[in-house]
């Protein structure tokens, strides 16, 4: 499950799948820590918070959040680094997925960004008079959106995924005695 800092979907979330992973969305933690810091200080800060969430490996994004913290005590008080800190597992679970999921793992963007245009639509949509004139503006706005989306990529893998194949920066580990 990919999701922003609401803690009530990720209540709901442990409560309906138990078993499932959660991943915060790279956005909306970039914007997060974005806004405890200075504006002057920002525009050196996001390409460096973008190599922590873009690093190739968890080590990697490890060492760049150390160093952006590092940073962050030099030239301010800590609160971008406490920010970044927080939820940290969650901001890294998709190292344990294929690397050619990630893209599609890292952020809440790529299903955001087409119901922007629906929202707009949607408070328009509380003007009509008969709840079905409303619903069918929806439902195509809904429609048109969804040839947009982006496809999965390496559809093939899911299939492991969902059998429960190990992977570790996104390259998958075979079990003891068990080849990948």
């Amino acid at each position: 499950m990919i999701g922003d800092g609401h803690l009530g979907i990720w209540g709901a979330l442990r409560n309906v799948w138990p078993e499932a992973e959660e991943q915060r969305c790279w956005n909306h933690k970039v914007l997060n820590v974005l806004e405890q810091l200075p504006r002057r200080q920002q525009a050196v800060a996001k390409p460096m918070l973008r190599a922590i969430a873009y690093a190739p490996t968890r080590a990697e994004a490890e060492r760049k959040r150390k160093a952006f913290e590092a940073w962050c005590h030099r030239h301010g008080d800590g609160k971008a680094a406490e920010t970044l800190g927080r939820d940290w597992e969650r901001m890294v679970t998709f190292y344990r997925y294929p690397k050619e999921h990630w893209r599609h793992l890292r952020t809440t963007n790529v299903v955001e960004s087409p119901f922007a245009a629906l929202r707009l639509r949607t408070d328009a949509a509380k003007r009509f008079k008969k709840v079905e004139r409303a619903t069918a503006v929806i439902w195509k706005m809904l429609m048109v959106a969804q040839t947009r989306f982006r496809r999965l990529s390496a559809p093939e893998l899911l299939a492991k995924v969902y059998a429960g194949a190990r992977y570790e920066d996104g390259i998958e580990v075979a079990e003891k005695g068990v080849a990948a």
